[in-house]
């Protein structure tokens, strides 16, 4: 079976009940999976890495002996109660899905240890993967798509996390943090970490924008934001730069899309504020953005219309769903779009 809202996954990891024998996390963000597999594994079993009760596999085992996978989803808990078998691959690899997908049928068919959860933690799975489809008709399994985190998703995390910590940020702070915030959540916790360590852990204290200017200053040059903002600035080699570097620190393209399509909606925002009667400078605060970077981006809301923003838009729209295709070539194609948009500036005079 799926479970793919919010809530319902928020159940199923506290405590997936007796009749659920496996589940299989899968997606592009191996953060997300991660940490439901890890709150998951926590549900199913009191020590997770006990070793006499928790077997941890992953592809290498699978290729070493084939029959290592059956084996452990056979044997029984030395100490009674809940066996937990974990297994981690990559998912583009057919013959590994075909016999993972084999072994997850069998568990569920009763022909091994009915004690035994199966876990599988793996990359993104298309529509045609073998364990997907087992998965997904079987009522004693729970297949988890894990997507990368939306806006929202970054700010509960941040909340969450600050609020541990006896700090909070204001809602201007907080909106600025997330957009410069990356979608992967494993770089994402690591940023929210930092900051915490950045105002000081057990402050009882709300920063605003202006406490968080250390922060974004050390922040590194390789952000999404900083690409989408070259990119409506109208210039391409910097936009084009800044994204190789966000690759190279493990940024994905369907995340520099998004971050260009943050950034079209706040020029949106800031146009139709302006439009409405609002002073530029006071749209901008009120849209989040920072002030350092005020000036260019006022420039660059009076240079982009509504109309020539949503044709921009169109580009990302078509952009976003053509990263998303399973094997595509996603960083290539936000770099075209950056360049896109890059040329679309400079046609505007920027």
């Amino acid at each position: 079976m799926i479970v793919q809202r919010r809530p319902d996954i928020d159940r199923f990891l506290a405590g997936p009940g007796p009749q659920i024998r496996a589940a299989v996390l899968h997606g592009r963000d191996q953060g997300v999976v991660r940490e439901r597999a890890q709150t998951l594994a926590a549900a199913v079993t009191e020590r997770p890495d006990d070793p006499f009760n928790v077997a941890i596999l992953s592809e290498a085992d699978l290729a070493a002996d084939e029959g290592k996978l059956d084996g452990e989803l056979m044997a029984l808990s030395m100490l009674g109660g809940r066996r937990l078998v974990r297994l981690r691959i990559a998912g583009d690899k057919p013959a590994v899905d075909r016999l993972v997908a084999g072994a997850l049928a069998n568990h569920l068919k009763d022909r091994f240890n009915p004690e035994a959860f199966f876990l599988v933690e793996a990359g993104s799975l298309g529509r045609d993967s073998a364990l997907r489809k087992a998965g997904e008709a079987a009522p004693g399994c729970g297949v988890i798509p894990c997507y990368e985190d939306e806006p929202a998703d970054l700010a509960r995390l941040a909340r969450e996390a600050l609020a541990a910590d006896k700090l909070a940020l204001s809602a201007e702070a907080l909106d600025t943090f997330i957009a410069r915030l990356p979608h992967e959540r494993g770089v994402a916790r690591r940023e929210i970490e930092r900051l915490i360590l950045f105002l000081g852990p057990g402050r009882n204290a709300t920063a605003g924008l202006a406490d968080l200017e250390g922060f974004f200053g050390v922040e590194p040059e390789a952000s999404l934001s900083e690409a989408a903002f070259d990119a409506f600035g109208g210039r391409p080699a910097a936009a084009h730069a800044g994204l190789r570097r966000a690759g190279q620190e493990g940024e994905s393209g369907v995340g520099a899309v998004r971050a260009m399509g943050m950034h079209l909606a706040r020029l949106r925002r800031v146009a139709v504020l302006h439009r409405a009667g609002e002073a530029l400078q006071t749209a901008a605060k009120a849209s989040g953005v920072f002030w350092k970077q005020e000036r260019e981006f006022l420039r660059q809301v009076q240079a982009w219309s509504l109309a020539e923003l949503d044709g921009a838009q169109d580009d990302i729209l078509a952009a976003d769903r053509a990263c998303k295709r399973a094997g595509s070539p996603d960083a290539l194609l936000a770099e075209r779009l950056a360049l896109s948009i890059a040329g679309r500036a400079r046609r505007l005079g920027l």
